[in-house]
C-alpha cells in the first residue's frame, strides 16, 4: 500500500510553485495557491448543470458547536462513471503530483443568496467523532482543491481569517491549500470561511487528498 508522508506534501508545495501561471498567496503561515482558468467555461457549465440535478443540502462531519445554519449550502455527490468528472479528477491529481488513489470522490456545492459556510477547516479534529469512526481509514485530510465554477453577482469570497485574505470567486479559478504543516500536524491557519452569497448563485466543487488510500467509510 502507497503510505503518505511530509515529504508528498512539500512536494506538491514545490510542483505548485514550479507550475506556469500559478500563484501563491504570499504568507508564512500555509501553503496556499491559486491558478485561474484551470476550466474552461464550458467545463464549467457543464458541471453546474450537474450540481443542478442532484443537490441536496450540505452536511458537516464535526461538531463546530451545535451553532444552527453553520452550513447552508447544497451539496451534490458526482457519479463516479461521468467522463468529465473522472477527467477534472485525473488533472488535478496530476496537477498536484498526489497519486489518484489518495483522493475523495470529488463533490459539488451550490450556494443560493444568504448561503454560506461559516469559519471551519477542512481537516478533520484529531480528536473528533470523523477521526475516530469516518475516516478511521483513510487518515487526516491532506491538501484541498476548490475550484470556482463561476461568480455571483455578489458575496461569496472564501476568506481566510488567519491571514486575513479574501479570495473572490473568478468562473474555473483553483484554490489549492495544504491542511497540515511541516510536520504533519494540522494547520489551523488554513480556517477558512465560505461567506456569504449577497447575490446570485455562487457554484464550486471542491476534492481532498487524505493520508491513505481512499476507502468509503
Amino acid at each position: 500500500m502507497i503510505v503518505w508522508s511530509p515529504a508528498m506534501s512539500a512536494d506538491a508545495a514545490e510542483r505548485l510553485k514550479a507550475a506556469p501561471a500559478v500563484q501563491r498567496v504570499p504568507t508564512p503561515k500555509l501553503d496556499l495557491y491559486r491558478r485561474r482558468d484551470f476550466l474552461d467555461p464550458d467545463e464549467c457549465a457543464a458541471i453546474i448543470a450537474h450540481i443542478d440535478r442532484n443537490r441536496q443540502p450540505s452536511t458537516i462531519v464535526d461538531d463546530y458547536g451545535g451553532e444552527n445554519n453553520f452550513r447552508t449550502s447544497e451539496t451534490s455527490h458526482f457519479d463516479g462513471d461521468d467522463v468529465l468528472i473522472d477527467t477534472i479528477n485525473r488533472r488535478l491529481s496530476d496537477f498536484l503530483g498526489i497519486d489518484a488513489v489518495f483522493g475523495e470522490p470529488m463533490q459539488g456545492q451550490r450556494y443560493a443568496a444568504g448561503q454560506e459556510f461559516k469559519a471551519h477547516t477542512d481537516y478533520f479534529d484529531p480528536g473528533g467523532a470523523a477521526m475516530r469512526e469516518i475516516r478511521a481509514t483513510a487518515g487526516q485530510r491532506t491538501w484541498t482543491a476548490m475550484i470556482y465554477l463561476n461568480a455571483p453577482d455578489a458575496g461569496g469570497a472564501t476568506r481566510f481569517k488567519v491571514i486575513r485574505k479574501s479570495i473572490q470567486p473568478q468562473t474555473g479559478t483553483l484554490l489549492v491549500w495544504n491542511n497540515l504543516k511541516a510536520d504533519g500536524t494540522v494547520n489551523s491557519a488554513t480556517l477558512h470561511h465560505g461567506m456569504k452569497v449577497r447575490a446570485g448563485v455562487k457554484y464550486i466543487i471542491t476534492k481532498w487528498f487524505c493520508e491513505r488510500p481512499w476507502s468509503p467509510a
